[in-house]
């Protein structure tokens, strides 16, 4: 085999052009789709991302039938463990203050007590014994506190990995970028240092200056980023003038920004790098992955078209491997990464002033 310049998917319009490992057209059997992730050995790239759908024990063989690579559970929150903390030390501390000799926050807090956390760690073992592909368990927080300290509990509970997922809004005007930022790597410093398993951290794509802060987050202890969490918008219900959730599942349009930054940051992270947002379609996978993702994560379109559809993003990349000659996705990652394409500023500034001028060609009369 030899090494090539390769453009993919010359119909967007893209001006970089990447590494190809050409070969023969290959039988789909012959294509090896295993990859790392985190340093766990997953059998496909393709991960159901957090979803609600994934705590369901119905849903699980499915999933696993369909190729999935690993299964990510739903949130625990870190609202939700600070007040089952809370809740612990009330009932206890009222206890506590009948006896003369004890004084308030004599008893200890009881990690496992709130039946909420017990039901999350009984589901990490039943995955775990149901699956035989990795289960991750997710913790979502962004202060340091007591609850990080119950990561060590999902390790124990058979947990093979957390993400971390840091959904933050930093709306407070005296809290500046450097201190949501310390505070944020002190969240990953004590999740990791909790437990024994790899921390990935899920990331929002509005950090100032991402690049660096990724590096740190990596220094921090992660041994893994996934891009990006999906922020859900309120909006505002015009005739009760009331602010409330509404639910949008995203498309594959929304792909190109973690596109964007998976292929910016290959290569560049001591790492691995998942993808998340915007795969809906095999073609999404594949791109995913050729950004330089080690795994393309989903779950929209999981909700929208059932666990099955995991299996058409499986086959889909395994036949489009196939067709270009690969002997395994782990030879496709990476290949269109700022990196490995002849025209590197094609995922900077260049892009931006390319598509506004073909834009203007685009629409002039």
């Amino acid at each position: 085999m030899s090494d090539e310049v390769w453009g993919l998917f010359d119909d967007d319009g893209l001006v970089g052009v990447g590494r190809k490992v050409t070969g023969d057209r290959r039988t789909v059997g012959e294509v090896d789709l295993a990859v790392r992730y985190l340093g766990l050995e997953l059998p496909t790239p393709v991960v159901a991302s957090a979803s609600p759908i994934n705590s369901d024990p119905r849903v699980w063989p499915e999933l696993q039938a369909a190729g999935v690579g690993a299964v990510v559970l739903p949130s625990l929150f870190e609202e939700q463990l600070e007040e089952e903390s809370r809740q612990a030390d009330e009932l206890f501390g009222l206890a506590s203050d009948t006896n003369p000799e004890a004084t308030a926050g004599y008893f200890p807090v009881l990690t496992a007590y709130n039946h909420g956390l017990q039901r999350y760690l009984d589901t990490i073992t039943a995955a775990k014994r149901a699956l035989q592909i990795p289960v991750i368990a997710s913790l979502n927080g962004v202060t340091p506190g007591g609850w990080t300290g119950y990561a060590r509990e999902l390790a124990d509970a058979g947990a093979d990995a957390i993400e971390l997922n840091v959904y933050r809004v930093a709306a407070d005007p005296a809290f500046d970028a450097a201190a949501v930022e310390a505070e944020t790597l002190a969240v990953v410093e004590a999740v990791v240092a909790a437990c024994d398993v790899p921390v990935a951290v899920k990331l929002s794509p509005y950090w100032s200056a991402l690049a660096n802060f990724a590096v740190r987050l990596v220094e921090a202890g992660a041994a893994g980023l996934v891009m990006f969490n999906r922020f859900y918008q309120p909006d505002i219900d015009v005739e009760a003038l009331r602010v409330g959730p509404r639910l949008v599942l995203s498309t594959s349009q929304e792909l190109r920004l973690p596109l964007r930054w998976s292929a910016l940051l290959h290569g560049r992270v001591d790492a691995s790098i998942g993808l998340s947002t915007g795969v809906h379609e095999p073609d999404d996978v594949v791109k995913a992955l050729a950004a330089g993702a080690d795994v393309a994560m989903t779950t929209s379109a999981l909700l929208h078209h059932g666990p099955a559809h995991a299996g058409v993003l499986v086959s889909g990349l395994r036949r489009w491997l196939a067709d270009h000659g690969y002997d395994g996705a782990s030879q496709l990652t990476g290949a269109m990464s700022q990196r490995a394409v002849t025209d590197p500023a094609a995922f900077e500034r260049a892009n931006y002033l390319e598509e506004i001028t073909t834009a203007a060609r685009s629409f002039r009369r």
